[in-house]
Order: structure tokens, then sequence, then C-alpha cells
């Protein structure tokens, strides 16, 4: 059994999460180091202004003149990834960092003896850990969600879709209705 734990905006919650008034304005992020500077990520506030990744940046202040436009902060990212990791080996010690901001997880099969002593099923006792540690992570200011699966992809699209844990029994029904977009962002990180 998998789990994905997910940091959605992983580069935006890494530069807004010690600023909450920073968070509720329209806010970008940009890689300051790539050739063309472009938005890698937005808040649904610059959404709603028609902000749109991959803009430039000017194209992204005509559509809202109000917007913030920060720098990736890698030094943030590091810290923020690091969060994640302590809390993801809190799980279990089978832990992948899969990509910024994804953290996969695989848990070994309880034996029959642990699970007649705890009273709950192993499922359930693996969603319950997961909710814990998404508000262990809340409580430090930080927005995850997770997905649960027999594999690591399966797992990662499920914490794509969560809210904020799901789990997916069969993966062949949980796949056939999502849109190619979906399954293809899995190729992007």
């Amino acid at each position: 059994m998998f789990a994905t734990i997910l940091l959605p905006n992983f580069y935006l919650q890494a530069i807004a999460r010690h600023q909450p008034k920073l968070r509720e304005q329209p806010l970008a992020v940009l890689d300051a180091t790539a050739t063309k500077a472009a938005i890698l990520q937005l808040n649904e506030a610059a959404e709603n202004e028609g902000v749109r990744t991959g803009m430039t940046p000017s194209q992204a202040l005509a559509r809202c003149l109000h917007l913030v436009i920060k720098a990736r902060a890698r030094d943030c990212e590091q810290q923020l990834s690091d969060i994640l990791l302590h809390h993801a080996f809190m799980l279990s010690p089978f832990v992948e960092a899969t990509a910024p901001g994804v953290c996969t997880v695989q848990f070994m099969r309880p034996t029959r003896l642990t699970i007649i002593k705890k009273r709950l099923s192993p499922d359930c006792r693996l969603r319950q850990k997961l909710r814990q540690a998404i508000e262990s992570l809340a409580c430090c200011d930080v927005i995850a969600q997770a997905g649960v699966a027999e594999n690591p992809d399966a797992s990662f699209l499920a914490a794509y879709r969560a809210e904020p844990v799901l789990e997916i029994k069969e993966a062949k029904k949980f796949l056939a209705p999502l849109p190619i977009e979906t399954l293809a962002m899995e190729t992007m990180l």
C-alpha cells in the first residue's frame, strides 16, 4: 500500500507560509533563474483576476495591476521539504521525496496480531494516520492532502484529487473518468 502526501502550490506555500496578509491578495511565483521568466504558480485570487501559469510577469501585471509577484524562495522550499519529510517518516520508514512538495510513503501490511490488538482495520488506521499527519502539517501552516492506493502512481493522482485524504480501492474505476490533463500532470513532476 502506498500513500502520497502532496503540498499543493508548493512554491507558493513556501513563500507565503509565514505571511498571512500576502496569502489574501493576488500572488504569483516565478523562477527568476529561468531564461524566460514565467509564472509558475498562483493563488486563487490571482487566477480570478485572469492571471494564468506560463504568462510573463508583464502579461500577468497587465491583467492584474495589484498582483504581487515573488521569485522562488529556495531556502524556504528546502525548509518546507524538510517538514514534509519529517511528517512522512512519522508514518513509515519507507519514504521517498518524489518531487517538490510531493512525498511517497510505502506501508507494509501489518501482522494479523497487530490488527486484532488495535481493533481497527489496517486501511482505517492508515487513513487515520494520514489525517493526523495532515492536521499536524496544518499546525505548521502547511496545506497538505494525501492519497492512498495500491501503487505509487495511483496514490499520487488520488492525492491530487483528495480533500484532504482519498483512498482508492480500484485504480481502474478511479482513473477512467479523469481528464487526460490530470493523467499527463504526473509526467510533468
